[in-house]
């Protein structure tokens, strides 16, 4: 038994004394690995990556780059990574400077002062770096950085950068293309608004200069007047002279209140005749001028035998409201207020609505073209002329052309896309769609030869009432006695040859001489009216030299001419 328990103690304890053995073992073989890495992790740090200068480093990019940043920023002085981003950032606004100073050279601005001061101001960052204070200090320095010079280093680099950026600031619009680009932009936007508004303003000015009375007009028109007062009995009404219904005469038609511009005319036409004594000359005007200009042919009588009448509209009894379209729609409220009111106002906002609401566009006188056969029953032919018109050749040749049976002869005046009926009337209206033709060409009124049997055989007069009474509200054609001549002689108009009647020379001043001097008769339709101040310097001698300068009145109302 005695023994049985003696063996059995000792296996024990030899069994426990072996693992306690190998457990010891076991650690202290762990507790080497980990030391042996350790220090080969230290060593490889220590070996691979030495400590370096902020200035002379840059971190890696391996895969143990967060342990070396970690390392260095342990080991490193804060006011090393201060001077450093001081650094950096008097580096940055060094090279913004020789950026904007080297694009100034590039461009060969006129701006030396601001390119001197960027160069000045890139020096001055290079000097400041260059200082031997703080170069011995703060850049070749392994020590401590000292931060009294830091501080006085980072005050002068703040100092530089603030004048830095306000010069930039200062001189960006001249190097940003992008700001140049839209500040030209805006510069154009602003002088083509200005360039609107000088126009608007300036068409306006036209027209209340060419729709104005000169002083000089309004004169002579007086004068006249007053003399009529002063001599009733040497203005006495004559009778009608046979000749003014003698078909076989070459009959003229001018309706106009402008006593020296009427005057142009018939001496223009005289003078330039073959036959003067075979000339009539129909003049109608209105009421207040007619006194005026019966006056003016008593006392300047046509050369060379030729024969005036002088009418006025209310001469003429069958041009009454009941019968005439345009006077019916005069006494129409709504039209008076389009015509009459607001012009200024109106016109200021658009120049092109003091053109639409001239009342001249409603004036009889205007509109007396359409009413030829019924004043003049017994004549055969007429040749209608507007009062702007200089006649320079006899024209007698015009009564010999053959109409073909047709009521107008005119010239023609589209060329291209220009001038065409689609530039006068409204195509949107389904009347005007369906009746003619928008590619259709236009002819000139002002000088225009009638076939007045022709005229009375097509009922023209009773297609223009149909037409103007349709047009009350404007929805047709907006102005102008163009667009109902336009539609009544629509299929009745035959083209003359254009040295006839040569047109434009009251706006376009690039019209030949070689083409004026060639025409029969020049035509100074458009604002600058040859007697008005406006008039183009190369045209106004053609009509001046046919003004009656020897007759008092003129002189005395001091035309200028």
């Amino acid at each position: 038994m005695a023994v049985a328990v003696r063996g059995s103690r000792g296996g024990g304890s030899t069994g426990f004394n072996a693992g306690l053995r190998s457990f010891f073992s076991y650690r202290i073989l762990v507790s080497s690995m980990f030391t042996l890495l350790f220090l080969a992790t230290l060593s490889v740090l220590l070996t691979t990556h030495p400590p370096t200068s902020p200035h002379d480093s840059s971190l890696p990019s391996s895969g143990n780059a967060y342990v070396q940043r970690t390392f260095l920023a342990l080991n490193s002085d804060p006011l090393r990574t201060r001077l450093d981003l001081i650094y950096k950032q008097a580096s940055d606004h060094m090279t913004l400077v020789n950026a904007y100073a080297a694009y100034a050279r590039k461009l060969k601005l006129d701006i030396s002062r601001q390119l001197r001061m960027f160069d000045d101001l890139a020096k001055n960052f290079s000097d400041l770096v260059s200082k031997p204070n703080y170069k011995s200090s703060l850049f070749e320095s392994e020590g401590v950085v000292d931060e009294d010079v830091l501080r006085q280093f980072e005050k002068e680099v703040k100092e530089r950068v603030k004048i830095a950026r306000l010069m930039v600031a200062e001189s960006k619009e001249s190097y940003d293309n992008q700001i140049k680009i839209q500040k030209l932009k805006d510069t154009i936007f602003a002088v083509n608004e200005l360039l609107i508004k000088a126009r608007k303003n300036g068409a306006f000015a036209s027209l209340i200069s060419a729709k104005s009375i000169p002083k000089s007009l309004h004169c002579l028109a007086m004068r006249l007047v007053e003399e009529r007062i002063s001599h009733p009995e040497k203005y006495r009404d004559e009778e009608p002279k046979p000749e003014f219904e003698d078909p076989s005469l070459y009959h003229y038609a001018i309706f106009s209140d402008n006593v020296i511009a009427v005057s142009v005319v018939v001496r223009s036409v005289v003078k330039n005749a073959e036959e003067p004594w075979k000339h009539v000359f129909h003049v109608v005007t209105d009421r207040m001028n007619v006194a005026a200009m019966k006056v003016w042919f008593r006392m300047r009588p046509i050369e060379g035998g030729a024969h005036v009448e002088v009418k006025a509209v209310e001469d003429f009894s069958f041009l009454n409201s009941s019968y005439v379209p345009v006077l019916r729609q005069r006494d129409n409220l709504k039209l008076q207020k389009f015509y009459f009111q607001n012009q200024a106002e109106n016109a200021t906002k658009d120049a092109s609505n003091m053109k639409f609401r001239n009342p001249k566009y409603l004036s009889m006188l205007n509109h007396l073209r359409f009413y030829l056969p019924e004043m003049y029953p017994k004549l055969h032919k007429i040749l209608f002329l507007d009062d702007d018109v200089v006649v320079q050749k006899d024209l007698t040749g015009l009564w010999r052309i053959d109409l073909d049976g047709k009521v107008n002869g005119a010239v023609e005046t589209c060329f291209g896309s220009f001038h065409r009926y689609a530039q006068y009337l409204n195509f949107s209206h389904p009347l005007i769609k369906e009746r003619f033709n928008p590619k259709a060409c236009a002819w000139a009124f002002g000088m225009n030869i009638f076939d007045l049997d022709a005229w009375r055989h097509e009922k023209c007069t009773e297609q223009y009432h149909y037409w103007q009474s349709l047009n009350e509200d404007r929805n047709l054609w907006k102005l102008g006695t163009l667009p109902p001549g336009l539609i009544t002689f629509y299929s009745t108009t035959k083209s003359l040859d254009k040295a006839w009647h040569v047109l434009g020379l009251g706006y376009n001043p690039s019209i030949s001489m070689d083409e004026i001097n060639k025409a029969a008769v020049i035509h100074y339709n458009g604002n600058m009216k040859p007697w008005l101040d406006i008039a183009m310097n190369q045209y106004k001698s053609l009509w001046t030299k046919y003004v009656d300068n020897d007759m008092e009145f003129v002189q005395m109302c001091n035309f200028g001419l």
